[in-house]
C-alpha cells in the first residue's frame, strides 16, 4: 500500500538526518490524517491507494501554484523550498501520462462516446478522469479535450 511506503520513507529520513525529505513526508501523513478525519462521517467504503493519490496530486497543485507566485513576487528561495517538497511529493504518485499518451486516450474516448463539439465535453471528461485520474494531471487534459472537441 501506498500509505505504507509513505511510512517507511519517514522512518528512512529519519534514520538518514534528511530534514528536508522528514518534512515533506510529515506534510503528507497530516494531510492523510486530516482526509482519514473528513471520511469518517462517510457511509461509502474508500479504496486507500486511490485517496492516497488524490491527496498527493492536490498538494502537488498545490505548491506548482505557490512556487508560480513566489517566482512572480521575487523568492526563488521560498519558491526553491516548494519545488524541494513537489520532488519529496512526485515520488510516491504513479508515473504521469505523457502528452502523446493523453492525447490518443483523448481522442480513443471521443470516438468511443461519438463526441463532435464542445457539448461532449463532459461526457470526455467524465470518462477520462474515470479510467485516468490517478496517472493524469486533469487540469492540462482538460485544455487537451478542449483543443481536440474545437
Amino acid at each position: 500500500m501506498l500509505r505504507d511506503s509513505i511510512k517507511a520513507a519517514q522512518i528512512a529520513a529519519m534514520k538518514a538526518g534528511d530534514k528536508p525529505r522528514l518534512a515533506a513526508v510529515r506534510l503528507i501523513l497530516a494531510k492523510l490524517k486530516d482526509r482519514d478525519i473528513e471520511l469518517r462521517t462517510s457511509d461509502a467504503p474508500v479504496d486507500d491507494d486511490a485517496m492516497v493519490i488524490e491527496v498527493l496530486q492536490k498538494m502537488v497543485k498545490q505548491r506548482r501554484e505557490s512556487i508560480k507566485l513566489f517566482e512572480e513576487g521575487g523568492r526563488p528561495e521560498r519558491a526553491a523550498e516548494e519545488q524541494a517538497e513537489v520532488d519529496v511529493i512526485e515520488t510516491f504518485l504513479p508515473a504521469q501520462m505523457s502528452e502523446e499518451e493523453t492525447k490518443a486516450a483523448i481522442e480513443a474516448i471521443k470516438a468511443e462516446v461519438g463526441a463532435s463539439g464542445m457539448k461532449d465535453m463532459g461526457k470526455v471528461m467524465g470518462l477520462l478522469k474515470e479510467r485516468h485520474a490517478t496517472t493524469l494531471d486533469m487540469g492540462k487534459a482538460s485544455g487537451w479535450v478542449k483543443a481536440a472537441l474545437a
